[in-house]
């Protein structure tokens, strides 16, 4: 008999949602995290009052109301409305693609002139069935707002041009024909009372919880422990990079406080030029109305992932999908191991996603015991 039924290998949003739901019938959990934290990306970090979003912003949206009861039942979400800005040149426009964005661009407050704009600099470009990115963005809103507010940023955050991306990665973004900054679609949307360490800890109470620990520094002993591993890591790391690295993008943030009340006025500015090295400027009392004396605002510089870095976003291309099938035939044999979270299933994924992924997994797993 060993000590606990799950070892659950990282504290974020998919190990913490499966050792709530396991402990709440009755399973003995423990959960580590080789951070000095938990709470994986979401965490918040408080400067002079202000919960930092040390790993970059994070704001929950979902159109599931069960997924939003669920984090509700543990803590209280503001009415927190995430409306960006993007700077090209010193000028501001609103996003995501709307009336106003329109408006500040061509002077045009008509939706049926904007489409014949979009229409016309779609014709003009000719790409009947894109196969890139650029031609994915140019088929959606013209040549003007992608030279503007895609381009110079899309190659920042991804290091590569976009005539070598994939058109999938732009389809996401919305475009509204109305005066309506919201930039998701989703019914319901906030910031947690208090910061995401507020969640976390409501998810993990009562928990066993270890952090400072490398789960593969330390395989053998720990692997003893628990009947079943639960591993949120990089999928490639947990087999010794067998196939070769998984790509990423990674990020570097240079965080900085000032003392006065506030610096940009919203909580993010995404800087469209590609001459400038960061993609965005994020001010994070705006997430929780902050009327604190003084602000902290975080400058986010995308980089090439290198081993030893964090790994943000996975690079979903043929490459790193043929690594992908052959690392997941390993994961077939592994009866006593569950990969779950965006690095073990190399997958972008939004906060509701990874909750729903952990609920999933964590309902089927129920009807066994």
């Amino acid at each position: 008999m060993k000590e606990y039924d799950f070892l659950i290998v990282g504290s974020g949003l998919y190990g913490a949602v499966f050792a709530r739901e396991m402990s709440n019938l009755g399973k003995k959990c423990l959960v580590i995290d080789k951070r000095s934290h938990t709470g994986g990306n979401i965490y918040c970090e408080n400067k002079e009052g202000i919960n930092v979003h040390k790993y970059g912003p994070h704001i929950f949206h979902t159109n599931d109301k069960k997924i939003w009861d669920y984090v509700n039942s543990y803590v209280e979400f503001n009415n927190f409305i995430y409306s960006p800005l993007a700077n090209y040149k010193g000028n501001l426009y609103n996003l995501p693609f709307n009336m106003n964005t329109f408006y500040q661009l061509w002077n045009i407050k008509s939706p049926v002139e904007v489409l014949e704009k979009i229409k016309n600099q779609v014709e003009t470009a000719g790409f009947i069935q894109p196969s890139n990115l650029e031609e994915q963005a140019i088929n959606m809103v013209g040549k003007d707002i992608y030279e503007i507010l895609i381009k110079g940023y899309t190659e920042k955050q991804w290091g590569r041009k976009a005539i070598d991306l994939p058109s999938f990665i732009i389809k996401r973004l919305p475009v509204r024909l109305t005066f309506d900054n919201n930039y998701f679609n989703d019914k319901y949307q906030g910031i947690p009372v208090g910061g995401y360490n507020k969640l976390i800890d409501g998810l993990l109470a009562g928990i066993e919880v270890r952090t400072g620990i490398d789960f593969l520094e330390n395989r053998a002993e720990l692997s003893r422990l628990a009947d079943c591993i639960v591993y949120t890591g990089k999928l490639d790391e947990f087999y010794n990079y067998r196939f070769g690295h998984l790509q990423y993008r990674s990020l570097r943030f240079e965080h900085e406080y000032m003392n006065h009340p506030n610096y940009q006025g919203v909580s993010v500015i995404n800087f469209t030029e590609k001459t400038i090295p960061y993609t965005r400027i994020i001010e994070h009392k705006h997430f929780e109305f902050g009327k604190q004396p003084g602000t902290v605002i975080t400058k986010e510089y995308p980089q090439e992932w290198k081993p030893g870095m964090e790994a943000y976003y996975p690079i979903n291309d043929a490459a790193n999908s043929k690594k992908l099938k052959q690392y997941n035939e390993l994961v077939k044999n592994e009866p006593n191991v569950i990969f779950g979270g965006r690095l073990a299933e190399y997958k972008y994924y939004d906060m509701h996603q990874v909750i729903a992924s952990a609920l999933t997994k964590t309902k089927a797993l129920k009807e066994t015991f």
